[in-house]
């Protein structure tokens, strides 16, 4: 791998970990994020699980992306996600046995999952295997993190414990509400709240904080996202129209000056 792969990966990587966090800052993947995270335990395990079929199906949707009719590419997409999502689940019923049960529904429901197939659509069809593969695990890595902590957190306050180990003291009375439905909205708001404010904090600073909650830098000449919807805009509307009043405008002169 040489320097420039090397700096693509880590582009990539750090892309899915924090400037575009599919969690914190897109706000993608609400479905399992708000319900399968009660415990530190399950957010890993579903983070992990989709970190596996988001790499897996980048790089074999990045490999045969000239092979995929442009037509019927949603359908390949969800044929290609479908079968790893499967395989996963079979490993996962065989291996561990209690996440499978824990996470339930939620893991054939990856297959429609809108990170999976965003970045199918937006990146892995666009751009070659390697840079897919990286894209997929940066990705798959900040869905991870961003479920690990919101399962962390409501585990802690709702019943005193992180990854089953008991932390809070004896006397610490659980907060019921944080294991139930309203606790995932209240720790999301209140972590996307604390990345806002260290945005804010940046840009008071004086340091550039442009590409945190932002999943588009609207710089697009300098851009590095090559599947982006922007680039394959048809603009040949726009500049026929932009040709049609240049060209009325020297007919509009000379009826002014003759005046």
């Amino acid at each position: 791998m040489n320097k420039s792969s090397m700096s693509t990966a880590w582009e990539r990587l750090s892309n899915g970990l924090l400037k575009e966090n599919p969690t914190f800052v897109l706000m993608l993947g609400m479905c399992p994020t708000l319900a399968v995270t009660t415990s530190a335990v399950n957010g890993l395990g579903m983070g992990l699980t989709t970190t596996v079929v988001l790499m897996l199906s980048n790089l074999i949707i990045s490999l045969l992306r000239k092979i995929i009719p442009n037509r019927v590419r949603i359908p390949a997409f969800i044929v290609i996600i479908a079968s790893f999502v499967t395989v996963v689940q079979l490993l996962l019923e065989a291996y561990i046995p209690f996440l499978n049960d824990a996470l339930g529904m939620y893991i054939p429901l990856i297959v429609v999952n809108c990170i999976i197939l965003g970045r199918a659509e937006s990146y892995a069809y666009s751009n070659p295997p390697l840079p897919s593969f990286f894209d997929g695990l940066g990705m798959g890595l900040g869905f991870s993190f961003a479920l690990t902590c919101i399962g962390a957190v409501r585990e802690l306050l709702g019943a005193g414990t992180i990854f089953n180990y008991h932390i809070m003291p004896d006397s610490f009375t659980p907060i019921n509400i944080f294991i139930l439905a309203p606790g995932a909205f209240f720790v999301l708001a209140v972590l996307t709240a604390f990345q806002n404010y260290l945005k804010i904090t940046r840009e008071r600073a004086g340091k550039d904080a442009s590409k945190i909650q932002s999943g588009c830098s609207e710089d697009c000449m300098n851009c590095t996202e090559g599947g982006c919807a922007k680039r394959f805009y048809d603009t040949s509307a726009e500049k026929k129209e932009t040709e049609e009043h240049a060209s009325q405008e020297p007919v509009e002169n000379d009826k002014k000056e003759d005046k």
